[in-house]
């Protein structure tokens, strides 16, 4: 085996070589280590599985058209309705899975008593999604209740 040494002789040169033999040595080690463990992990059971479909069954909910003219009549699904057969309607509605969604339409008259009440007894019967309908042109042109309400022009 050739060492370097520190001192300065002229006649001596830095070592260039590399001793691979520390080298090889772990390589082989590594070598015997992974041909030993490959087949363990490789050892599987053969199951013949059943085939099912995963898709999530989607069921859109119901939409109630639920409308108020200024005067504060009720229109459920544009039918004319009292306050208590929309409240027991509701309730039959908040029943159902999944709940239905409560599409709200109001004449921009209307007392906010009479909304607050029916978002009030919609929240009590178990119906949670409720939304407001609105005409976005601002021009009041969107009938607020079934095909033979009036549209009152302001």
């Amino acid at each position: 085996m050739a060492f370097g040494s520190f001192g300065h002789t002229p006649n001596k040169t830095p070592m260039a070589e590399i001793n691979m033999v520390p080298l090889i040595d772990v390589m082989l080690v590594l070598l015997v280590i992974f041909i030993v463990t490959a087949p363990l992990l490789t050892n599987a059971v053969k199951i013949n599985l059943p085939q099912a479909s995963s898709e999530v069954l989607k069921s859109e909910p119901d939409k109630i058209d639920f409308a108020i003219n200024e005067t504060g009549q009720i229109f459920w699904d544009g039918q004319p309705v009292s306050l208590d057969q929309a409240i027991s309607r509701l309730q039959q509605a908040g029943q159902k899975e999944p709940s239905p969604e409560l599409h709200i339409r109001a004449d921009r008259n209307t007392r906010y008593e009479i909304l607050a009440q029916v978002m009030a007894e919609a929240s009590k019967a178990g119906v949670s999604k409720i939304g407001f309908i609105s005409d976005p042109s601002g021009t009041g042109s969107a009938p607020a209740t079934g095909e033979g309400a009036q549209q009152v022009q302001p």
